[in-house]
C-alpha cells in the first residue's frame, strides 16, 4: 500500500485556561460552577505545609474539602493507588491538583479511575499495563500550579514511577486534560531557587523539543481520527507557542532564581512553562525527554537537572537534521547568529542552553548526579523504547545513538 502522509492538525488543551496574578482566587467560582458539594483536593505535604493548600481552598463556601497531601516526587503507582482510596471514600465532584507535575498528574489519573472504575494500571499502554482507553469524560478536574515547569495543567498525561521495576510508565488520553487550570505566578514565589531552575530548565526543554520535532505532515496519517496520537507533530500554531515560551523562560528563569519575588520573573516563567506545556502536548517531544524518562527511572535523577545536563548533547547530535530551526532557538535566547554559518548557529544554541543552565546553578555532567560509565548502556536500552517521545525527533536516533549521547552528556 503506498504511504499517505498526514495532511490534518489537531490541537488540544486544557478546557480553559485563567492565568495572571491572582488566579487561584477564581477556585472557588470555579468550583461553583460544577455545583460541586464535595472536593477532593490532591498535593503534597510541602506545599500543604507552607501555607498554600489553605490559602487557596479558604474561600470554598463547602463543609465537605478533602486533602489527600501523600503525593510524593516521581509519584510511585503506591501514591496514585492511595489517592484512588481517598476518592473513594469521598466521592469528590470535582478534583483539584495543587502544587508540581507530580501531584496534578496524580489528580488527573484520580478523577480518570474513580470515574470509570478498574486499576490504575489497566490505562497504561502493553506490556506494562491493559491498553484499556478512557471510554470519556472524568470527574471534573482542576490544577493550580505552584512551579513552572512541567506543564501538567494543560497535558493529556500522567507518569507513573514502577520503581521495584526501574521503570516509568504513562496514561495518556485527551479525557485526562483539565477541564480547567488556574495559573497564578503568585503561587510559584516560594519556591526555592534550585526546583525553580530545574523546573525552569525542564519547560525551556518542552519549548525547544516541539519547536524543532517533525512536522505533522512529516508523520504517516492514521486509519481514523481516533487512532491519531497525543503527540501530532508541529504545526504553525504550536510554533508560536514554542518561540514564545523560549523567549519568556529566557527573559525570567535567571531572574526568578535570583529573587524569588521578582513578580515579573515569575510571571515570565509561569507563562512560559505553560506555553511550553501547550507547545509540546500538542506536537511532541524527543530524545532529551527519553533519556531523562530513562535515567530518572533508573538511577533516580532529578528530572529538570537531567533535562539541562542532557539536552545540549541532543542538540549537537539533532543539528544535521535541524539546522535552521536550532539557529532560531539560539537568536530567541539571546545570541548573535547573523554571521554565523548554520552549524555555528546549532552549535550556539547547545552553548546558550549550557550558559543559561550554568547562570542558575546547574553545570557539570550527568556524572554529578552519580549517573556513570556503568549506566550508560541501561539508559539508552530504556530510552529507546519510549517511542512514543523518540517517534518527532528531529534525527533517526537508535539505541547506539541514545548510548553515545548519554557517554558524552557524562
Amino acid at each position: 500500500m503506498a504511504y499517505e502522509s498526514e495532511s490534518v492538525w489537531e490541537f488540544s488543551t486544557a478546557g480553559n485556561i485563567t492565568f495572571g496574578l491572582g488566579a487561584a482566587e477564581e477556585l472557588d467560582d470555579v468550583v461553583a460552577e460544577y455545583d460541586a458539594e464535595s472536593v477532593l483536593v490532591v498535593t503534597d505535604q510541602g506545599v500543604a505545609e507552607a501555607g498554600i493548600v489553605d490559602e487557596v481552598t479558604a474561600p470554598l463556601d463547602l463543609d465537605d474539602v478533602t486533602v489527600f497531601d501523600e503525593v510524593e516526587p516521581d509519584p510511585s503507582l503506591r501514591v496514585f493507588e492511595a489517592a484512588c482510596e481517598a476518592a473513594a471514600a469521598v466521592d469528590p465532584d470535582v478534583v483539584v491538583g495543587i502544587g508540581g507535575g507530580s501531584s496534578m498528574d496524580v489528580a488527573k489519573t484520580t478523577s480518570v479511575v474513580h470515574e470509570h472504575g478498574g486499576e490504575i494500571l489497566d490505562y497504561v499502554a502493553p506490556p506494562t499495563g491493559g491498553g484499556r482507553d478512557v471510554p470519556g469524560p472524568s470527574v471534573p478536574s482542576i490544577c493550580l500550579p505552584t512551579t513552572a515547569g512541567t506543564g501538567s495543567e494543560t497535558s493529556p498525561v500522567a507518569v507513573i514511577s514502577l520503581p521495584d521495576e526501574d521503570l516509568k510508565v504513562g496514561i495518556s488520553s485527551r479525557y485526562q486534560r483539565p477541564d480547567v487550570a488556574l495559573v497564578d505566578p503568585g503561587l510559584t514565589v516560594s519556591l526555592p531557587p534550585g526546583p525553580t531552575a530545574s523546573s525552569g530548565m525542564d519547560a525551556l526543554c518542552h519549548a525547544i523539543e516541539a519547536y524543532v520535532t517533525q512536522r505533522y505532515d512529516a508523520k504517516p496519517a492514521p486509519e481514523s481520527r481516533s487512532d491519531r496520537p497525543d503527540y501530532t507533530g508541529r504545526s504553525l500554531v504550536t510554533d508560536q507557542f514554542a518561540r514564545a515560551a523560549i523567549e519568556n523562560i529566557d527573559d525570567g528563569l535567571r531572574n526568578a532564581v535570583n529573587n524569588g519575588q521578582d513578580i515579573q520573573a515569575r510571571r515570565n516563567m509561569s507563562l512560559g512553562s505553560l506555553m511550553a506545556g501547550v507547545a509540546f502536548t500538542n506536537a511532541g517531544l524527543g530524545a532529551t525527554h527519553a533519556i531523562a524518562m530513562a535515567a530518572g527511572a533508573i538511577q533516580h535523577t532529578p528530572h529538570g537537572v537531567t533535562i539541562a545536563l542532557t539536552l545540549p548533547e541532543v542538540i549537537r547530535f539533532n543539528a544535521t537534521s535541524a539546522f535552521d530551526r536550532y539557529a532560531d532557538v539560539a537568536e530567541l535566547l539571546g545570541e548573535d547568529t547573523s554571521r554565523m554559518s548554520r552549524v555555528e548557529a546549532a552549535e550556539a544554541a547547545a552553548t546558550a542552553v549550557e550558559r543559561l543552565a550554568a547562570d542558575v546553578g546547574i553545570e557539570g555532567g550527568l556524572s554529578t548526579l552519580d549517573v556513570d560509565e556503568g549506566d550508560v548502556e541501561h539508559i539508552a536500552e530504556r530510552a529507546s523504547s519510549l517511542q512514543r517521545l523518540l517517534a518527532g525527533n528531529p534525527r533517526r536516533v537508535d539505541r547506539d545513538d541514545l548510548e553515545t549521547i548519554v557517554r558524552r552528556s557524562l
